[in-house]
């Protein structure tokens, strides 16, 4: 016999192995968004890190983590190895496999699926139907068959769950495939030969190995996390017929008759080929608040942009007639569902795509509907200066009400997004007229959010009344700090950035950085903000520092996949994400969570672009005290913009760090490197000497290269050991939320 599953979620269905296809000149020309390379952009040893398979529609199970009952030789279905032999069953035998990857699959609140195997063959299980557990996929036997009316078609609603009787790590729950010889009670051997995933997420370009950008550093833990955001950034991207886990929202547009609670994939949330959501197994659907994360680190890591536009249209194609948009794309929007820093992180979606596709026609397109939207929001500015909130939706955290600082200072970002959209790429006379109003309502933002700033705690509170400074319910909210640091909004002073960033630091625990909005959560949707925070504040020393600390607990803590970026989890460490009862419902792969693949390229090793495409751009690398080197680069429809920093020594100079920039032809912009230098597009090389005075000098490109040898005096310094952090677990039951 043979068993296959078929996944919705990894990597499409064309049979791809990467050395079979030679390595062709790096691209020096732009790429397109709408046709993507079939090969990587920047070939190098730093593809080792890429956690897609080269093969997709063949992914073997790597070991056995658990057997049952009476087994023989499973063995025969590991990849790799060799056996011509099969793995056979007898009825109540139970076998888990284990991949090498996080293949998305979901968990075990899913119903498990009877698959009648009464033929020799090839067996398949539709997309719909399979169930999965992040890692994991288990066989399992019954004693007793079911009736036939036990097991459904495609066509029929599910049965009831039955309970199996084998335990499982909470963690990482069974797939709940379940094979059976037939109806009747004979007890019959069941011979397996085979047993693969086919993967169908990222179905934007048929090889998932082919990146158009890469990251590489003296790190390895650092190269890790890259490609781990940039992973779980491809399973999250899928086909939208193959959305939204979320059966009770589904059911008022599509009808279904599944049990309520019950998990299908089989809800068409957009239009198009290829749409980027927010989680791999759940919720399935295209959420902008995730987008503001999760867009940048597509753009740099696959620039599967086409997926970014589709999400976009599934939110603006749902706007309610008053300009607001909706919380999130399909099912979401039939009903009025809205949040108000949601609706603004669609703008900011827009910001992000036209950033790095120059995608005007589509832009000009949406450009009224997008005004609309804006002014919507900037009416929510009051005579205080700050931005009165109406909806209590946000990314499930509590408090979001009232005059908040998280949306304030989101509102005020978007509105500098907006009127460099209106003045520099629309250029649209009647926005252009508006300029004056929105500059004075960004002036009376700026005088606005003072009123939140707690002396005390030298960070802002969360909103005017019980949950600002003083209030019974203070809070000095993770996100709302973040973003007064990122959105400018306190550049006005001088040293405020500097203080909230430094008091942000001092609060990290053992497992990472807590969202005190949240009780009990250390939300990697929140930390993404804190890393770009600390950035814009000058200090990526603690950027680093986080992104170590808490994706490197994310990657190799127990309960978590090794190869994606989760959801969230308990400020003690353990993986239960305080937003739900049970550990089972964590997303393991949750595109708000990637954060540092973002933040690596474009404050690390420094690579921000000004303009679309990157005509004008900005370079500042900064190798930290974390690191001896690094690199990295994307491209775009210009071409590709590629930084490498390191620190070496050189005869008859002492320490140096040389840096090299490459750019495409068309662009020019700052390399800030000891001081301002202004270039056009090609190779560059700065040096910075360390001894005898430091001064930077800008030297030929292939300056003293034979000369140049590692600094073998730098050693990496120790992390600052932290405490863990405590469960306030009455707090815990309080924030559980109802619902899908």
């Amino acid at each position: 016999m043979l068993f296959s599953g078929f996944f919705d979620y990894l990597l499409f269905g064309y049979d791809f192995v990467s050395s079979q296809i030679p390595f062709k000149v790096p691209l020096r020309a732009g790429i397109s968004h709408t046709s993507l390379p079939h090969h990587a952009v920047f070939p190098g040893p730093w593809e080792e890190y890429i956690k897609a398979p080269r093969n997709r529609s063949y992914i073997r199970p790597d070991k056995i983590w658990h057997v049952e009952g009476s087994i023989l030789l499973p063995e025969a279905l590991l990849g790799g190895s060799g056996r011509a032999s099969s793995m056979t069953l007898d009825p109540g035998g139970l076998v888990i496999f284990e991949f090498a990857e996080n293949i998305a699959g979901r968990q075990e609140r899913d119903l498990p699926l009877y698959l009648l195997i009464d033929r020799t063959g090839l067996t398949c299980v539709r997309p719909e139907f399979v169930r999965g557990a992040f890692k994991y996929l288990t066989i399992y036997i019954p004693e007793h068959p079911p009736k036939p009316e036990d097991i459904w078609s495609e066509t029929e609603s599910p049965p009831a769950s039955p309970d199996l009787d084998v335990h499982l790590d909470s963690h990482q729950k069974h797939l709940g495939v379940h094979d059976e010889t037939s109806h009747h009670h004979h007890k019959r051997r069941i011979s397996i030969s085979s047993v693969f995933v086919n993967c169908t997420a990222f179905p934007s370009n048929p090889n998932p190995r082919a990146y158009t950008g890469y990251f590489s550093s003296s790190s390895t833990l650092l190269n890790r996390i890259w490609y781990s955001g940039a992973y779980t950034l491809q399973l999250t991207t899928i086909d939208p017929a193959e959305g939204s886990a979320l059966i009770d929202y589904n059911r008022p547009v599509d009808h279904n008759r599944s049990p309520q609670g019950s998990w299908y994939s089989n809800f068409t949330i957009a239009n198009g080929t290829a749409v980027t959501t927010d989680g791999a197994k759940r919720d399935r659907m295209a959420y902008p608040g995730d987008m503001a994360i999760a867009v940048p680190g597509i753009a740099v890591s696959t620039y599967d942009m086409v997926a970014v536009r589709t999400a976009l249209d599934s939110l603006f194609i749902r706007q309610y007639a008053d300009g607001a948009l909706p919380y999130a794309g399909p099912p979401m929007g039939y009903s009025g569902e809205f949040s108000d820093t949601y609706h603004m992180h669609t703008l900011l979606g827009v910001w992000n795509y036209i950033l790095f596709t120059d995608d005007l026609p589509w832009l000009r397109s949406h450009w009224g509907a997008y005004l609309q939207a804006f002014e919507y929001s900037l009416a929510k500015v009051d005579r205080t200066g700050l931005f009165h909130v109406t909806s209590t939706n946000d990314w499930l955290r509590p408090g979001m009400t009232g005059h908040n600082l998280e949306a304030t200072s989101l509102m005020y970002y978007v509105l500098r997004l907006t009127v460099r959209l209106a003045d520099e790429i629309v250029k649209d006379p009647y926005a252009r007229a508006q300029l004056g109003r929105w500059n004075d309502v960004a002036q009376r933002m700026e005088r606005g959010v003072e009123l939140l700033w707690c002396e005390e705690s030298g960070l802002y509170g969360d909103n005017v009344g019980r949950r600002g400074c003083g209030g019974r319910d203070e809070c000095t909210p993770q996100d709302g700090n973040s973003w007064a640091i990122i959105s400018g909004i306190i550049d006005h002073n001088t040293t405020r950035r500097g203080e909230v960033s430094r008091n942000l630091r001092e609060r990290w625990t053992k497992y990472g950085a807590p969202a005190t909005e949240f009780p009990n959560v250390i939300s990697p949707f929140a930390s993404s903000f804190e890393l770009l925070a600390h950035c814009a504040a000058g200090d990526h020393d603690a950027a680093v520092e986080l992104t170590e600390l808490m994706w490197g607990y994310m990657l190799d803590g127990d309960g978590f996949t090794n190869s994606t970026c989760v959801e969230g989890y308990r400020i003690d460490g353990d993986v239960q994400y305080p937003a739900y009862w049970s550990s089972a419902r964590n997303s393991h792969a949750h595109g708000w969570s990637t954060g540092p693949t973002m933040v690596l390229l474009t404050e690390v090793v420094g690579v921000r672009l000004e303009t679309p495409l990157g005509r004008r751009y900005r370079i500042e690398p900064h190798l930290t005290r974390w690191l001896k080197d690094v690199r990295g680069g994307f491209a775009t429809g210009l071409g590709r913009f590629e930084v490498a920093l390191r620190r070496m020594k050189v005869e008859g100079a002492g320490r140096v760090e040389v840096l090299d920039v490459e750019t495409p032809a068309g662009s020019a912009g700052a390399v800030v490197f000891g001081e301002t230098w202004h270039v056009g597009g090609g190779k560059n090389r700065f040096v910075r000497f360390l001894d005898g005075g430091v001064r930077v000098e800008r030297v030929e490109r292939g300056w003293k290269e034979s000369e140049l040898v590692e600094d073998d005096g730098w050693e990496k310094p120790e992390m600052e050991e932290r405490r863990v952090g405590v469960v306030d677990w009455e707090a815990l039951e309080e924030n559980y939320i109802t619902g899908p």
